[in-house]
C-alpha cells in the first residue's frame, strides 16, 4: 500500500467523521427543547466536526496539493478558542433574561457567575489594585 492511498483513508476517515459529528450537531440544535440543552449541540459536537473537517482539508493538500495550509490550522485554533467563550455569554444571556431554567444559587453568595458587586465592597478587585 503506497502512501497516497494510506492518505487518503486517513482523509476519508476524518472527513466523514466531521460529517457525522456536523450531523449530530445540527440534530441537537433541532431536536433540543430549551436554550441551555440546544447550546450543547453546536459548541461541542459541531465544533469537533468542522475541525475534522478542516484537519482533513489540511491533510489533503499537504500530501496532494502544494504544502500543509496554515490558513486551516489558523480556522481551527479560532473556532476552538471562541466557540465555548460563546456558549457561556449565550448561556449568561438566557439567565439573565429568564428565557431558561435558574441554575441553584450557590450557598451564601448571590455574587456568582455575575458582575454584581456585594454590598459594602464598593469597586470590584480589579478597579481597586489600578
Amino acid at each position: 500500500m503506497t502512501l497516497d492511498i494510506l492518505a487518503m483513508y486517513v482523509i476519508g476517515f476524518f472527513l466523514l467523521f466531521g460529517a457525522i459529528f456536523m450531523l449530530i450537531g445540527s440534530i441537537g440544535l433541532l431536536r433540543f427543547k430549551d436554550t441551555m440543552t440546544r447550546l450543547h449541540g453546536p459548541t461541542k459536537a459541531s465544533t469537533l466536526g468542522v475541525g475534522a473537517l478542516l484537519f482533513g482539508s489540511m491533510l489533503h493538500s499537504d500530501v496532494f496539493g502544494e504544502g500543509w495550509s496554515i490558513h486551516e490550522g489558523l480556522i481551527i485554533a479560532f473556532l476552538f478558542v471562541t466557540a465555548p467563550i460563546a456558549a457561556n455569554f449565550l448561556a449568561k444571556v438566557a439567565i439573565h433574561k429568564g428565557a431558561c431554567e435558574t441554575p441553584p444559587k450557590p450557598s451564601n453568595d448571590d455574587t456568582w457567575a455575575t458582575l454584581k458587586v456585594p454590598e459594602g465592597e464598593g469597586e470590584p478587585a480589579q478597579a481597586k489594585q489600578g
